[in-house]
């Protein structure tokens, strides 16, 4: 597997244009250090799209699904810092999953991705799980430019916190395709085959949040920067 954990956070959404910058200082600098500081958590990634769908992809990498509603992860949610809540009133169109990795194909994580958000028609949930994993995973893995390739699905509703009432309530992801690549140009070309791939009888709202994504920002939990960074961003901010 190349996801380090059987469970991850997904998080798609938008920034006011004029709070990008700040935005992505505030989340290289402090928002991803404190949350690789708590426990359970591996890596943090952050990617950007610059064509159709949201503008960012950010997934959290954790050691099981108790820490997606731990109470370390809960503590931060509900005490966020004062530079976390002005930059929460930038975000737009947020939706998270709290989700498990139902299965993986291939090796490897690459600096591009394909994400596609989805929910399953009513009832039809084990279909939408036999097909993607059956199906669509091994496909997109033969496709150039593609090493890697996830099926997650949401495992609890994220609870209504102190900074999800500062930018809104979230939407729900349920299902998702992640996979990772070598090769943005072919990531691209791949967008509309795979929606139309997913597209089948046991699938619904595939198109609302699906992108072709460069990688921003990762970090470890193991960075030894990254309690420094956090110590530093939050002495600047007094």
């Amino acid at each position: 597997m190349s996801l380090l954990g059987p469970a991850a956070i997904l998080i798609s959404f938008d920034v006011e244009p004029t709070s990008i910058a700040e935005h992505d200082e505030w989340h290289s600098r402090e928002h991803m250090p404190e949350r690789l500081s708590i426990p359970g958590f591996r890596r943090g990634t952050r990617w950007r799209n610059e064509s159709r769908g949201p503008g960012y992809l950010v997934i959290y990498e954790v050691a099981d699904a108790a820490v997606l509603i731990s109470d370390a992860y809960m503590r931060c949610l509900d005490n966020p810092t004062p530079w976390s809540s002005a930059m929460m009133k930038s975000c737009r169109n947020m939706a998270r999953g709290l989700c498990r990795v139902v299965a993986s194909v291939g090796q490897g994580t690459g600096g591009n991705a394909l994400f596609i958000g989805m929910a399953a028609v009513e009832g039809q949930e084990d279909e939408l799980r036999r097909w993607v994993c059956a199906d669509a995973l091994p496909w997109l893995c033969t496709q150039p430019g593609i090493i890697a390739a996830h099926l997650l699905e949401a495992t609890a509703t994220a609870p209504m916190t102190k900074e999800q009432r500062i930018r809104g309530k979230d939407a729900d992801i349920r299902f998702a395709l992640f996979a990772t690549g070598y090769d943005h140009a072919a990531m691209t070309r791949l967008l509309h085959p795979a929606l139309q791939f997913l597209e089948g009888p046991a699938a619904t709202s595939a198109r609302a949040r699906a992108g072709v994504y460069r990688l921003a920002a990762a970090l470890l939990d193991a960075d030894p920067m990254a309690a420094d960074t956090l110590h530093g961003a939050r002495r600047k901010l007094g």
